[in-house]
């Protein structure tokens, strides 16, 4: 999940629209949008390894925030239009159409959440949340040749239940090596079983926990905000950053687990490509 972040963005942008100063050469990303990593520079294998620090809410519906250092990169395999990728604990394919689309599924699992998430006790009797396998789709078209513009569609689902994310973002200072500023905007839906499974309380967890026994009904979820930034320092080294704002619609803020009617994040971190 501030200040402007458009006022930041374009100052920034101004400083990247020359692009990765340091490069021996150009280098040519899938798409020329941050928030897709390519590292193989137009064909073959790239290999990306770094770290990312997070200063992020505790769990969904939190209103602690705690730190957290990541590993970030990945392992790619490209062939024209096509990547195969190994990020994290996902693996997938992302794949260019008609230069206007962009496509993607990946299979990845997503952890539940724990008891200790809460340092303040606040998750005590609630037993830990399921974990599970999740695959994603997703599309985005392009609404200008440049990229500038395009609208975003994704659906996840799988053994913890289904959330669909739909939304439209602009880059400012793009280039054609996936540098420069992201900026979206998204609604998100879940059904029962997701909202449940992050928002409900059960009768056993309500009798454990002394929460009020909630059943959160499928549907609107969520509005969210985002940015994505990144900049090559040198021909090898990334600079990237990321943040988020996600402001939750009334049965998901009502729930007795929601302290904050919003989720932030914000993160910043390096990669090094070989």
């Amino acid at each position: 999940m501030r200040k402007t972040f458009v006022q930041v963005a374009t100052f920034m942008g101004a400083l990247t629209c020359y692009g990765p100063l340091y490069a021996a050469e150009p280098i040519t990303a899938l798409v020329p949008l941050p928030s897709i990593e390519d590292f193989t520079n137009g064909d073959g294998w790239g290999f990306g390894l770094g770290l990312g620090v997070e200063y992020e809410t505790a769990y969904e519906g939190s209103d602690e925030f705690e730190v957290e250092v990541d590993p970030a990169g990945g392992v790619q395999w490209r062939t024209g239009d096509h990547v195969l990728f190994w990020a994290g604990e996902a693996i997938g394919w992302r794949a260019l159409a008609s230069d206007s689309w962009l496509f993607q599924a990946s299979v990845g699992y997503e952890e539940g959440r724990e008891e200790g998430d809460s340092e303040d006790g606040r998750l005590d009797g609630l037993g830990e949340s399921s974990s599970g396998v999740a695959v994603l789709l997703q599309a985005r078209y392009a609404l200008t040749q440049d990229w500038r513009y395009f609208l975003d569609g994704r659906v996840s689902t799988g053994e913890i239940g289904t959330l669909g994310i739909f939304g439209a973002g602009m880059c400012l200072a793009c280039q054609p090596d996936g540098t420069g500023w992201e900026l979206g905007a998204v609604v998100t839906f879940h059904d029962s079983k997701l909202a449940n499974r992050d928002f409900g309380v059960s009768a056993t967890q309500s009798n454990n926990s002394g929460l009020p026994e909630t059943d959160v009904d499928s549907g609107y979820r969520s509005t969210g905000f985002n940015v994505n930034y990144r900049h090559y320092l040198s021909e090898n080294w990334q600079l990237f950053g990321e943040a988020l704002y996600e402001l939750y619609g009334s049965d998901v803020s009502d729930s007795p687990i929601s302290r904050n009617d919003y989720e932030a994040e914000v993160g910043v971190g390096f990669i090094y490509v070989f």
